[in-house]
C-alpha cells in the first residue's frame, strides 16, 4: 500500500506549508485533517523528512498502544531534552521502563488521596486573597495554585519564595519552544532561565536526601524507591532532577492551563455554570471538599473533562518510526515522523457532534460508550500515558469546587482570547477576568 500524498491547499511548495504551520499550527493541522483525511503525508520547508498527520482513533491506537515499540519520541525542538533531561517524558527503551517502575508507586490512589487536603487548603488560600470586582489573570492565578500544589505534594516543600522566579523562567523556556533556531541572545536567556529552575530543584533534593525520610510526598517515593524488577538501584541526583523537573513542568503547567480554560468556558456558558454551582451547594453544603467528594461531584468532573477535550494542554505529540510499519492500510517508512494532535481529533465532528460546543453531558457513561476509545486522549495513552492522570483529575475537581463555592468569573472588557500553542496550549496574553462573589 502507498500513503496518500497531500495535494497542497495553501501553496505549491513545502516552504508554503512551513509558513502556514508556523503562522498557526492549530489551524494548519486541523485543515490537513479535515480536507485530506485520516492520514496525510507532507513535508515542511527544505527538510527531506516525511511527516504524517494521523487523525482516526484506530490509527491513534496503533501508534500509541498496539505498535508503540515501533516508535520513539520525537520533538520538533530538541531543546526540551535540555530542560527535562532523561525524565519520563523524553526517555526511551528500558531506561524509560525502569524509571516508570520507580515512579509508579508515587501515583497510587492512596498517595493521591493523602494530597487532597493540601490541594483544597491551597485553593482556599488563593480564593480568600481575591477582592470583589477585581480583574485578575486566571492563567497566572491557576499557575500559582498548581505550582504550590506540586511543590507541596511532590517536593514536600514550600516553593512560594521561588514561585515568581520559577514562573518567569518557565515562561522564558516555553517561549523558546515556538522557535526552531535560537539566536545567541535567546540561547543565553534560555540557559539563565534553566539555571534558575535547576538551582531550586537541586536545593530541595539535597535537603531531602540528607534526611532520607518518607514524608508522604512524591519526592520521598522517588528518593526511597528501589527497582525490584531491575538492578535494585535507586535514582541518582541527576535522575531525580530529571524526573522532578518532568513532573514539576507537566504537573503544574498542564493543570494550570486546564483549570484556566475551564473557568473561561464556564464564564461563557452560564447555564452550565449554574448547574455547577448547584452541585457544589448540594453536595458540600458550604464545607470544604474532601477526597471522598470527587466521585460525588460528577458534573464538576464532566466539566473538567470537556475543558480538556476543547483545550488539551498537551495538544500534539510526535513519534519517529524506527522500523517500517503499517498504520491501517498505510505504510510508514522508517525515519518518518507521525504527528498526533489531541486538539484536532477531539474536535472531530464524527466523534463529537457540534465539536466547538461546550457540553459536559458528552461525558455521561452512555455517551462515552458510543465513541471510539481513542477519540479522546488528553493524557496520551499506552506505555507513554501520563502517570499523573488521576492526580490531575483529582486536583481539577477539588480546586474547581473549592473556588466555585465563593466566586464566579466574567471575561473582562477588552480582553480578547487567543490560543498560544507552545509545548502546552496556553492563552496568549493570559485570560483577564473580573471576580464576582456568588450570591
Amino acid at each position: 500500500m502507498t500513503t496518500s500524498v497531500l495535494p497542497n491547499p495553501i501553496g505549491t511548495s513545502p516552504s508554503a506549508l512551513l509558513y502556514a504551520m508556523r503562522r498557526d499550527p492549530l489551524e494548519f493541522f486541523t485543515t490537513l485533517a479535515r480536507e485530506h483525511g485520516d492520514i496525510v503525508r507532507f513535508r515542511l520547508g527544505d527538510h527531506e523528512q516525511d511527516l504524517f498527520l494521523v487523525n482516526h482513533p484506530d490509527y491513534v491506537r496503533d501508534v500509541l498502544v498496539t505498535q508503540d515499540r515501533n516508535f520513539t519520541k520525537w520533538f520538533a525542538v530538541d531543546r526540551i531534552k535540555e530542560v527535562l533531561g532523561d525524565g519520563l517524558f523524553v526517555s526511551e527503551g528500558e531506561f524509560h521502563r525502569r524509571q516508570r517502575r520507580l515512579s509508579q508507586p508515587a501515583f497510587h490512589g492512596e498517595r493521591i488521596a493523602a494530597y487532597a487536603e493540601q490541594m483544597v487548603s491551597l485553593a482556599v488560600r488563593l480564593r480568600e486573597g481575591w477582592i470583589e470586582g477585581a480583574v485578575i489573570d486566571v492563567c497566572r492565578e491557576m499557575n500559582w495554585l498548581a505550582m504550590m500544589i506540586v511543590g507541596s505534594t511532590l517536593f514536600g516543600a514550600n516553593v512560594e519564595s521561588d514561585a515568581e522566579q520559577i514562573r518567569d523562567a518557565l515562561d522564558e523556556i516555553l517561549e523558546q519552544f515556538e522557535r526552531s533556531i535560537l539566536p545567541r541572545a535567546d540561547r543565553e536567556d534560555f540557559e539563565k532561565a534553566l539555571g534558575r529552575i535547576d538551582a531550586a530543584v537541586y536545593r530541595i533534593i539535597q535537603v531531602r536526601r540528607a534526611k532520607s525520610e518518607d514524608r508522604g510526598d512524591l519526592l520521598s517515593m522517588l528518593l526511597l524507591a528501589q527497582d525490584a524488577e531491575g538492578d535494585g538501584g535507586r535514582m541518582s541526583d541527576l535522575q531525580l532532577r530529571d524526573e522532578a523537573m518532568t513532573i514539576f513542568l507537566a504537573g503544574h503547567e498542564t493543570s494550570a492551563n486546564a483549570m484556566a480554560w475551564t473557568w473561561y468556558l464556564l464564564s461563557q456558558h452560564p447555564e452550565v455554570e449554574e448547574k455547577f454551582h448547584e452541585e457544589i451547594n448540594r453536595h458540600l453544603g458550604g464545607r470544604a471538599p474532601r477526597m471522598g467528594d470527587v466521585m460525588e461531584l460528577s458534573l464538576t468532573g464532566r466539566i473538567f473533562s470537556e475543558a480538556l477535550r476543547l483545550y488539551p494542554p498537551l495538544w500534539a505529540v510526535g513519534r519517529r518510526a524506527i522500523v517500517e510499519c503499517q498504520i491501517g492500510s498505510y505504510t510508514i517508512p522508517p525515519g518518518s515522523v507521525v504527528i498526533i494532535s489531541s486538539f484536532v481529533t477531539q474536535r472531530d465532528p464524527r466523534w463529537f457532534p457540534e465539536p466547538l460546543l461546550f457540553d459536559p453531558e458528552r461525558w455521561q457513561p452512555a455517551a462515552r460508550s458510543e465513541r471510539p476509545r481513542f477519540s479522546y486522549f488528553p493524557f496520551s495513552a499506552g506505555s507513554r500515558s501520563c502517570l499523573g492522570e488521576a492526580f490531575a483529575s483529582t486536583e481539577g475537581v477539588l480546586c474547581l469546587a473549592t473556588i466555585g463555592q465563593k466566586w464566579k468569573f466574567r471575561l473582562a472588557a477588552g480582553a480578547p482570547i487567543a490560543l498560544q500553542p507552545q509545548l502546552t496550549l496556553r492563552a496568549r496574553n493570559g485570560i483577564k477576568m473580573r471576580v464576582e462573589r456568588r450570591v
